[in-house]
């Protein structure tokens, strides 16, 4: 068995810091570094790109909507012309910072609300996918298994990957509880950890009614910004590679 470990990094902004990103990128494989818009600036990009290169952890590109303010997690109507535009700004910004690092962008994640946006709006998702693949045809996405974002990548000949979250409760429908919901977010790292590890194995998990569902995953996500996010994420690693699992970047296989 093997799986990619994940987590939302350089997120922070000027004076704010959120989130312990040298620690995570220590544990986890692959790191969705934010470009600027829903967080992070030039200096914290830099600083996060140097470090995931440091510990040879994958860069992925975090892009998100222009939402300092609120943490890129409000829709916003963008038009598919412009959201294709902000999307390769990012990607620009963001691998100008990994090849000073020696690397480059490994990969393609949406950040917050447009993350979930693409799961069903299928304009904006065709316009995050048009920049992808105009920044590079190869470069791989990561996004939720069922999502209209993923099926119009595969379409367009972009190599695809599916992410579970390991701290979020899902709907029985696969998606994700909104945050605004009790329960949305879980806190305790060994039942994310068992939870984690029934991924991994390809068997059910609970759904946020007490369903059963399956979640076929690449890629298992802790966020950065949760309380107790080095533990969780240090949890998890420790309990799927004592049960066997390898755990590797999934740009890596």
């Amino acid at each position: 068995m093997r799986i990619d470990l994940n987590s939302d990094l350089g997120e922070g902004f000027g004076r704010w810091e959120l989130g312990d990103d040298r620690a995570l990128l220590s544990i986890v494989t692959s790191a969705n570094v934010a470009c600027g818009f829903h967080a992070g600036d030039p200096s914290v990009l830099r600083r996060t790109t140097a470090d995931a290169a440091a510990e040879g952890v994958a860069v992925g590109a975090h892009v998100g909507y222009r939402d300092l303010a609120g943490f890129g997690r409000r829709f916003i109507d963008v038009p598919p012309a412009e959201l294709t535009d902000d999307v390769l700004y990012q990607l620009g910004a963001l691998s100008a910072f990994t090849r000073l690092a020696g690397d480059r962008v490994r990969y393609v994640k949406p950040h917050g609300a447009l993350y979930n946006t693409i799961v069903h709006h299928e304009e904006q998702a065709a316009a995050v996918v048009e920049a992808v693949r105009a920044f590079d045809p190869d470069l791989p996405v990561l996004g939720l298994p069922g999502s209209a974002f993923l099926r119009l990548a595969r379409r367009a000949g972009l190599p695809v990957h599916r992410e579970a979250f390991a701290d979020r409760a899902y709907t029985p429908e696969g998606t994700l509880v909104s945050r605004r919901e009790p329960g949305a977010v879980l806190h305790d790292p060994e039942e994310i950890a068992e939870r984690c590890l029934r991924i991994a194995r390809r068997e059910p998990v609970t759904a946020i009614d007490g369903s059963e569902i399956l979640i076929d995953a690449d890629s298992l996500c802790v966020h950065g910004d949760s309380p107790g996010a080095v533990a969780i994420a240090r949890a998890v690693a420790e309990r799927l590679r004592a049960e066997g699992v390898t755990l590797a970047p999934f740009t890596r296989v």
